[in-house]
């Protein structure tokens, strides 16, 4: 692991420099490691670096004076002579991932959504809500065990099945991962969150670079919402829906991930 000197951000680079380096931005119930299974295929043949957003996995500082992913992740590109990148966001790193498209239009070249959350959720739905109240009652209590179970049932599961034995390994990764972040923010209650303005859902049609969008089709409808309203609010836009997958694929399935994230990196180097 390396910490970024001007930002804190712990981070990973590696694999062969000279091309365009490619970003990889995880979701709000993971941290960095959720790339680990496409992390040797995508070094193999890309200068790829992944990155702890601040209050996840080692990226550990508190935030002065405001919780900011987009300047994070800008200046910590800047930091590493990135001037521009390939970027995949999943959940809240694709909120964050159009954001910085927005915000730094030079600074992306293209972008991989996957699942798309955070900033880019146009409605809170009932299943929304509902997860809300689930992870907040827990919250409230002080109840780390049931916030992280809640999050499991509902991101890693999905609204429409129940826990399965073959996703045992997802669950526990994602447990790991989720409860450190819970324990990282825990006394962050007084911490300000900047606020791209206006915000980009309204803005989407300044982003002029390739987007693929990837769903899948057992996550929360507003995950799905979500999705569609990217789609169509960037120009150009292409949207693929994985079934039997709910709101992680890259982790539910590795392989096919894999295989669809260095075909599009492919194509946008050709």
């Amino acid at each position: 692991m390396t910490s970024c000197a001007e930002t804190g951000l712990a981070y990973d680079r590696a694999g062969p420099r000279g091309s365009t380096p490619v970003l990889l931005l995880h979701a709000g119930v993971a941290d960095r490691r959720m790339w680990e299974p496409q992390w040797p295929a995508v070094t193999e043949e890309y200068d790829a670096i992944r990155v702890d957003l601040r209050g996840f996995g080692e990226s550990v500082a508190r935030p002065e004076p405001a919780l900011d992913p987009v300047a994070d992740v800008a200046g910590t590109l800047a930091a590493l002579g990135a001037d521009r990148v390939h970027v995949v966001g999943c959940s809240f790193g694709a909120g964050v991932a159009a954001e910085l498209a927005v915000a730094h239009p030079g600074l992306v070249a293209s972008l991989l959504l996957v699942t798309p959350g955070g900033s880019l959720i146009p409605e809170a739905t009932e299943e929304l809500r509902s997860f809300a109240r689930a992870e907040n009652a827990a919250m409230e209590v002080g109840d780390l065990d049931a916030a992280v179970q809640a999050n499991l049932d509902w991101w890693v599961d999905g609204p429409h099945r129940g826990a399965d034995a073959a996703r045992a390994e997802v669950r526990e990764q994602v447990a790991a991962m989720q409860r450190r972040a819970f324990e990282l923010t825990d006394d962050w209650d007084d911490v300000e969150e900047a606020e791209l303005d206006p915000p980009v859902l309204e803005r989407l049609g300044e982003i002029a670079v390739p987007t693929l969008v990837l769903s899948g089709a057992l996550d929360i409808d507003a995950i799905d919402l979500a999705a569609r309203t990217v789609a169509e609010g960037i120009a150009g836009a292409r949207h693929l829906t994985w079934p039997d997958v709910a709101h992680l694929p890259s982790l539910e399935r590795p392989e096919e991930f894999a295989e669809l994230l260095l075909g599009w990196l492919a194509a946008q180097q050709g």
